[in-house]
């Protein structure tokens, strides 16, 4: 069968014909329709210009914009009561990490009664995701993400590493249970052993 060649029978009364109109040279050259969207920006850029109320745009070293209670900010570690982390490098957070932006290095603890320590635990910040997933990993509620702080700016890349002390050293700021939005901290037999 060649091209030239009527299709079958079977398939004559399958497929129909679709006239297209031709188009005019105006709509071939698409001046009118870039013309249109000249005249939208145009008409967005003098309203902006003239129609000053409805700026949507804030000052932002003054005005500081308020976070809803569960928004998912830079990470911190938690201590104990005596100081210590509360992380037992058990790397259930590292393991969830979609990104595999955390490093943990575990050590032997100096008390008897704790297993292990984490000696360097580092979030790459500029490899996070920030979904959240260490944290509901987390069996000791060691590692959380209510700081309120925004993902960070810099001119390093070692600037972005964020090590066991820094983390250690950032304060929570998340609301707290009773509070709308706040979780009251894990308690129970996941918290026997942390």
């Amino acid at each position: 069968m060649t091209l030239d060649s009527a299709p079958p029978p079977a398939l004559e009364r399958r497929v129909t014909s679709v006239s297209r109109r031709r188009r005019t040279l105006g709509e071939r050259v698409y001046l009118v329709e870039v013309a249109r969207g000249l005249g939208i920006t145009i008409r967005h850029l003098l309203k902006n210009l003239f129609g000053r109320t409805r700026f949507y745009t804030t000052v932002f070293p003054e005005v500081k914009t308020v976070f809803p209670p569960r928004f998912r900010a830079r990470h911190r570690l938690t201590k104990k009561e005596d100081g210590s982390p509360r992380c037992t490098a058990c790397m259930c957070c590292a393991t969830a990490c979609p990104a595999g932006c955390i490093y943990i290095e575990a050590a032997e603890a100096p008390d008897p009664t704790v297993e292990k320590y984490p000696k360097t635990f580092d979030i790459d910040a500029l490899v996070c995701i920030y979904c959240g997933y260490c944290v509901e990993a987390c069996p000791c509620d060691a590692i959380r993400m209510d700081t309120g702080l925004f993902p960070p700016a810099g001119f390093e890349r070692a600037q972005f590493v964020d090590d066991k002390d820094t983390l250690l050293s950032r304060v929570g700021i998340g609301p707290t249970e009773g509070e709308p939005g706040g979780v009251a901290p894990i308690s129970g037999p996941r918290l026997e052993n942390c």
